[in-house]
């Protein structure tokens, strides 16, 4: 794993933390290949629940390594490295795990700039947790670097076709308010406290019963562009496992817990 990826883990929570703020955690392939290992080996541990993705030194992501590229261009060497395709696993992208389909949720931590190829980062993740003083933007418009990490399909899912031309065709900055205000991100935190406000949020999700809540994250993911029949019948497919656990919970509550909303005996 490169030195600039850490992992660091609390019970059921893991944080992949990206450490690199002399160049504001921007991304070269080695740094790449770290993460996508990292949150391949979070899937596969089956301690771990939920993940954080934060940027360490006030940055989330400034995008790949532009530096790197421009040397690799004259050398030869290739910018990204594509792994080979394995089952259902699609190559890597060159920011690392932006093409893996987790089984679990991710919640993106995002201090200072998230631009370029780490806004796909952040794209990439379930949900993001904005500071106050956080930004994303589409920085590889300026110089002529298209998006290639999901983007322009994941950007249009989440706040709509014409705000996300919007914001990837003018490369503009969009700020942790305007993010807010059109779903872009799901909570915004005091400076300095997006990491410990998105590990509060994966605590809260990693307390309930987790086929339950696989099942419904993996119904979202894979209902967004079937027709209505369609998605209801994988809704139900997916939620197999679960059922067969759900007499279980409501033997609980019919006990006396979570009665009034409160969650704090479940």
């Amino acid at each position: 794993m490169s030195k600039h990826v850490r992992v660091e883990k609390d019970g059921p929570i893991t944080t992949v933390i990206l450490d690199r703020p002399e160049a504001r955690n921007a991304v070269d392939p080695a740094i790449a290949e770290a993460l996508f290992g990292a949150f391949e080996a979070f899937d596969a541990d089956p301690a771990a629940r939920v993940a954080v993705f934060w940027g360490a030194g006030g940055a989330f992501c400034a995008g790949f390594d532009l530096k790197f590229a421009a040397t690799s261009a004259m050398t030869g060497v290739p910018v990204s490295i594509a792994l080979p395709a394995d089952g259902p696993k699609m190559p890597r992208g060159p920011m690392g795990p932006t093409r893996l389909a987790l089984s679990k949720p991710v919640i993106a931590a995002v201090a200072g700039p998230a631009v370029a190829g780490g806004m796909e980062l952040a794209l990439w993740c379930d949900c993001r947790v904005m500071e106050e003083d956080a930004y994303f933007g589409v920085y590889c418009r300026r110089w002529g670097v298209p998006l290639l990490d999901g983007g322009t399909v994941r950007l249009p899912r989440i706040v709509g076709q014409g705000r996300a031309l919007d914001i990837i065709m003018t490369g503009r900055q969009v700020t942790a308010e305007e993010a807010h205000r059109i779903g872009l991100c799901e909570r915004i935190a005091p400076r300095g406290r997006a990491r410990q406000i998105a590990e509060e949020m994966a605590r809260e999700i990693a307390r309930f019963p987790q086929e339950c809540v696989r099942a419904d994250r993996r119904s979202v993911h894979e209902t967004w562009d079937l027709s209505m029949r369609d998605a209801l019948t994988r809704e139900w497919v997916n939620a197999e496992d679960a059922r067969r656990l759900a007499a279980a919970g409501a033997g609980r509550f019919a006990s006396g817990a979570g009665r009034h909303g409160d969650f704090s005996k479940i």
